[in-house]
């Protein structure tokens, strides 16, 4: 990175930490187990609310998953209205429809049920609900006035961490480019963690959910912005899913593993969203608009590529990812090439491809440059990459 370049973002990312200790902290009520559904319906129905928007996708609707909910909700005697039109990388055209919605059936209350997808929709559409403005006015850092209307959020996939965050990420309908929400009023009043909504996804989802995880864990605990409890949350993070991702995998109804994935989820939630992610995210984003790749999958198929270009300015940070995962070795170095062969083999335990069929060649060098743009002034990586860099390692993952 060029000298001057470097400075700005070192400007940027000392804003930022100072902005972190501003910024108040918030983290969900949140209910844990097979009841904690009808636990955090209980607690809705205390609030006393005319409606409440159920914002999910089709896949929960036809698995069952979005009636259960809906049924849970009828128990507490809270009435509801349905929308189900959310799809992956959401738009704000999804957004809008969802928003008719709530106003047309007077709700005041919104619950997101799903993964990344309805999380962030339904995010967005409770800001915009409180706020006089339409939903691109509210994209960007802050820009959130009025706090939103009450938000609870039913996570059904271990992964995105969206129901601790104060990020949502909607693409433009057309170009599906991605717009940035980051605020503190986005995190959910309330979340609801119950394994038993998990049992029936594919492996395949299982998988790159699971990925998902550990590289929000991992790259928070790589960021320059990490703290002791944010070392921690990733650590607890990394540990878990290790431990128990090839369980999830292999049996998916086995419900400890379950739990403990969405724990994982959890954790590593609340780190990143303190901290900030790094080039795994930035690749993923660009990868995600420009070929659907869903984001999960992306990670996981970048990760250990860039986990091996940050090794030399990291190496101690990454031992200690080691021995969270019981791996030993001589010293740092070895510790750190350790974890990233690790990474390999959980990706090949639980079937991620180490290429991605979609890629073209032509496209790497535009794909670079939005990463780089994208990371540079965001995230608090621990070494700069540059276009060249980042080209060289979108081409190992050619096809």
């Amino acid at each position: 990175m060029p000298p001057a370049k470097k400075l700005l973002h070192d400007a940027a990312i000392g804003v930022r930490k100072v902005l972190l200790k501003l910024i108040p902290e918030r983290t969900p009520a949140t209910f844990v187990g097979t009841t904690a559904v009808g636990d955090l319906c209980d607690a809705i129905a205390r609030g006393g609310y005319h409606k409440v928007l159920v914002v999910t996708d089709q896949g929960l609707v036809q698995a069952g998953i979005a009636a259960r909910i809906t049924k849970a909700l009828e128990a507490c005697n809270l009435r509801h209205a349905l929308y189900d039109g959310v799809e992956p990388d959401p738009t704000f055209a999804q957004v809008e429809a969802a928003l008719e919605v709530l106003r047309a059936e007077r709700c005041d209350a919104v619950v997101a049920v799903g993964g990344g997808s309805p999380m962030d929709t339904a995010k967005v559409v409770a800001a915009a609900a409180a706020n006089a403005k339409p939903p691109r006015a509210l994209e960007g850092l802050l820009k959130i006035g009025r706090p939103p209307v009450p938000l609870f959020a039913i996570p059904t996939t271990a992964g995105t961490g969206s129901e601790v965050t104060v990020v949502a990420v909607i693409s433009e309908t057309d170009t599906h480019k991605k717009k940035f929400f980051i605020d503190p009023k986005l995190v959910p009043w309330m979340a609801a963690l119950d394994p038993s909504l998990m049992v029936g996804l594919p492996p395949a989802v299982t998988a790159a959910t699971g990925m998902d995880a550990l590289t929000h864990a991992v790259e928070s605990f790589l960021c320059s912005t990490s703290t002791p409890q944010t070392e921690a949350y990733a650590l607890a993070s990394v540990r878990m899913v290790f431990e128990n991702l090839p369980r999830a995998y292999r049996q998916g109804d086995d419900l400890a593993a379950r739990r403990a994935m969405a724990l994982a989820s959890y954790y590593g939630g609340l780190a990143f969203t303190r901290t900030g992610v790094g080039y795994v995210h930035a690749i993923a984003h660009a990868l995600g608009a420009a070929y659907r790749t869903p984001h999960g999958l992306a990670n996981a198929i970048v990760l250990p590529h860039v986990l091996g270009y940050s090794r030399s300015a990291a190496a101690e940070r990454m031992a200690r990812l080691a021995e969270a995962i019981g791996l030993e070795g001589a010293g740092a170095e070895e510790k750190a090439t350790r974890f990233i062969e690790a990474v390999r083999k959980l990706m090949a335990d639980v079937g991620i491809p180490p290429v991605l069929d979609a890629l073209k060649e032509q496209d790497i060098p535009e794909l670079a440059r939005q990463a780089v743009a994208e990371a540079h002034m965001n995230y608090p990586v621990p070494r700069y990459m540059s276009e060249p860099e980042c080209e060289q390692i979108l081409r190992q993952l050619l096809a």
